[in-house]
């Protein structure tokens, strides 16, 4: 998928401390990503650091500056989880070094998928000696994800081969795809401060979804539900943020205290924190021991860092070079997914031991050495049903036909496994589509939430209209669906149905006494007019009325069934309205068709009204339009 406007791109540095990563940054875009005084002393990065970088077709990709001292690894591995795309940096004057192998093993444990080989300070060295260097760094690479990557020769202080570095970065961002801009946000927190007059801010890497100024957010921890009430990406406010950009967010009502790096910023009610959880581990072959039942390790996942007991299910201890399914047990809760990859690293001293991926992000506690235990986290792991789950979690709501063709599974086989999980909890069947307990309990959250921000917004308003409050759902979701979700949270007392609005409960539009004496004007004036009001504006003319203040009075003399809208510009009085549907009723009651001059005169008005009126009754099917004239189809009632 080609990169473009819409696609947006992180690009992270990964390689030993002091061998140019900084540099090659600054080479690149221009900008000094040592952010602390510390760092400018001593000459190496020890927090992360962020520049926007702009490609040739002009598309601009965030860059990540990890540190490469074994001391912040902790902080390297902050920042490597969002990559697109790796640099793996090597100072041709010394080659492969300590850290640079920790990190690529890190890169791999963490299925980063695409990178170049960048070798630095070639202004030093001659053609042979680089050639050797390139030789050695291919053979430790061999591998690895970077076995086929690119190599490039640069010097960041002359911008040799620089030119080349950045043709050979868009190219394979060209090929890269997208993070899902469609799917629940989730902004692993990195860094957080405060801002003198406007509060606490945020910043991460947007790994999924969007983000836009006004919208309600859940952050984990603490598990507090706050406003986006400002959004930068790169230092400039925009309106909306999406997945794959470096985001800042200015959040209203929440203390700088109560965060912490490695909070999530996500979709009120996707995600939720967990003490616990099961996953596939593997130790390094180059792990200096076995780790045994109950070893403590430091566990990180996104931008969070935790101490983790290692509860080993089906062994007593794991080989280096081993794999195995386990149960970790954190010392503080975290937000984690199906599928999270994370990083182990020993207790004491502190080196990466190995890694591994998330199978059940919330399990309960299992006992040791159990045949049925293992093979459900087996299923759960590389299963059909898992595979099933993750899709559901992936597309949001699907159906059942469509999961065929995804699988190659069979119509029963997936209605089988479906059951199963419905049984357990996991999936919900609304209408004919099938989603994750997670995605609807985030829908039903964005019901109320969406119902509410229209009701601060459009007080004079009767409720929010059935299409807008389905459009804040992800469009994946059927309308017949839609409705299901509806009509439950209707039931457990969410929302009110309000003829064709909804409300909260116990919400009523009212007005003050100066818009009361205003809306009972309006209403007079098409009541005394009836079937000859003219459009809008001319009776506000009439009026002395401003259009910007009549607006939401409108609104709430249709909300109320005081007015009737036919067209943008055409409104009749309910009275009027009724007069109008009892002799089309009439006419029909004696004749097969209706022409447009024939209902004018039978009713006493105008060429623009009676069209407005007739085009309105196509819409409502209570009539159908067949050349210059129409015919009854599905006639209301008197009443």
């Amino acid at each position: 998928m080609a990169a473009s406007s819409k696609h947006h791109f992180i690009i992270g540095t990964a390689g030993h401390v002091d061998h140019g990563k900084t540099a090659l940054i600054r080479a690149l875009t221009g900008q000094e990503t040592d952010r602390l005084k510390e760092e400018k002393e001593r000459g190496i990065s020890i927090e992360l650091g962020f520049a926007p970088f702009r490609l040739p077709g002009g598309e601009i990709a965030g860059i990540v500056d990890v540190p490469g001292h074994e001391r912040f690894i902790h902080n390297m591995l902050a920042g490597v989880g969002g990559m697109d795309l790796v640099l793996l940096v090597v100072d041709v004057m010394e080659g492969v070094m300590p850290q640079t192998r920790e990190h690529l093993q890190i890169l791999q444990l963490l299925d980063i998928r695409r990178g170049i080989v960048v070798l630095t300070k070639c202004d030093l060295a001659d053609e042979e000696w680089i050639d050797l260097v390139e030789e050695e760094i291919r053979e430790e690479v061999a591998r690895t994800f970077l076995k086929d990557a690119p190599f490039c020769r640069v010097s960041a202080l002359s911008g040799e081969g620089i030119p080349e570095l950045v043709q050979t970065i868009r190219d394979l961002l060209k090929t890269t795809v997208p993070k899902d801009a469609d799917g629940p946000l989730r902004l692993p927190i990195d860094r957080h401060f405060t801002v003198a007059g406007f509060g606490t801010v945020v910043t991460g890497t947007l790994l999924s979804g969007k983000v836009k100024v006004g919208d309600t957010v859940e952050v984990l921890p603490p598990g507090e539900r706050v406003r986006v009430r400002e959004v930068q990406v790169h230092g400039k406010k925009v309106e909306e943020a999406l997945a794959g950009q470096r985001v800042a967010l200015n959040l209203a009502g929440l203390e700088r205290e109560r965060l912490q790096r490695g909070s999530v910023v996500g979709t009120p009610g996707i995600f939720e924190q967990t003490g616990r959880l099961d996953a596939r581990i593997t130790l390094l072959a180059e792990a200096p021991r076995p780790l045994k039942f109950r070893d403590p390790v430091h566990f990180h996942l996104g931008t969070a860092r935790r101490v983790g007991v290692v509860a080993l299910l089906d062994r007593d201890q794991l080989e280096p070079g081993e794999s195995a399914i386990v149960q970790i047990h954190l010392d503080r809760p975290l937000v984690a997914h199906r599928q999270d990859r994370f990083i182990l690293r020993s207790y004491s001293p502190m080196t990466t031991i190995g890694g591994g991926v998330v199978i059940d992000p919330a399990p309960v506690k299992h006992r040791r050495f159990r045949a049925e235990v293992m093979r459900a986290l087996a299923e759960l792991e590389s299963g059909e049903m898992s595979f099933l789950l993750q899709k559901l979690l992936d597309l949001g709501c699907v159906r059942a036909k469509e999961l065929e063709l995804l699988s190659g599974m069979g119509r029963e086989r997936i209605a089988g496994h479906l059951e199963k999980l419905e049984t357990e909890g996991k999936v919900i069947h609304l209408a004919d589509q099938w989603a994750t307990a997670e995605t609807v309990r985030a829908c039903r959250l964005r019901l109320a939430e969406e119902t509410d921000r229209f009701h601060a917004a459009n007080p004079l308003q009767p409720g929010i209209p059935h299409a807008t409050l389905k459009s804040a759902l992800p469009p994946a979701l059927a309308p017949k669906a839609f409705d299901q979700l509806l009509d439950s949270a209707i039931e457990e007392g969410d929302l009110e149905r309000q003829g064709e609005y909804l409300t909260r409960p116990g919400f009523a539009p009212t007005l003050s006494a100066a818009e009361q004496q205003i809306a009972d004007r309006i209403e007079s004036a098409y009541r005394e007019e009836g079937t000859l009001a003219k459009n809008k504006q001319e009776m506000l003319d009439r009026l002395g009325l401003d259009a910007a203040r009549a607006e939401p009075l409108f609104a709430y003399l249709i909300g109320t069934g005081r007015l009737v809208r036919l067209s943008d510009e055409s409104f009749f009085h309910a009275e009027t309205y009724r007069d109008a549907l009892a002799k089309l009723n009439g006419h029909f009651a004696n004749h097969e068709t209706l022409a447009l001059a024939e209902f004018r005169d039978l009713i006493g008005s105008a060429r623009k009204q009676v069209q407005a009126f007739l085009e309105h009754c196509d819409a409502l099917k209570y009539t159908l339009r067949k050349g210059d004239v129409r015919v009854a189809w599905k006639l209301p009632k008197n009443s």
